[in-house]
């Protein structure tokens, strides 16, 4: 299994973006998929995750409300629709895919800079 995010960039405070995750490969496997970030300096931590049929999700505290994850089972494709961005979000973004037999791939990650 291969995942590529893409959807990064340069953003004000108060901004939207949305960054997309497509996956590929060996994609029956996959069950749960999240999104996970990592600021400079500090360890990478969870910000959303969604079960294998969408019905099931999670956020970190500081998203609580204003991201939003999405996912395309069709087109093997998460999304995180990120809103009100904040300073303290800039960050790489990485996709993760978990297989059922417990593998974990990520993506190589995309930055997400927020200015103030």
């Amino acid at each position: 299994v291969h995942v590529v995010e893409s959807g990064g960039g340069l953003v004000q405070a108060g901004s939207s973006l949305r960054l997309s995750c497509a996956a590929s490969g060996s994609t029956f496997s996959i069950n749960a998929m999240g999104w996970y970030r990592q600021a400079p300096g500090k360890q990478r931590e969870v910000v959303a995750g969604i079960s294998t049929d969408g019905g099931r999700t999670n956020y970190a505290d500081s998203v609580k409300g204003r991201f939003t994850i999405s996912r395309d089972n069709a087109k093997n494709m998460i999304y995180l629709q990120m809103n009100s961005l904040k300073p303290e979000g800039t960050a790489v973004y990485y996709c993760n895919a978990r297989e059922a037999w417990g593998g974990s791939n990520w993506g190589q990650g995309t930055q997400v800079t927020v200015s103030s």
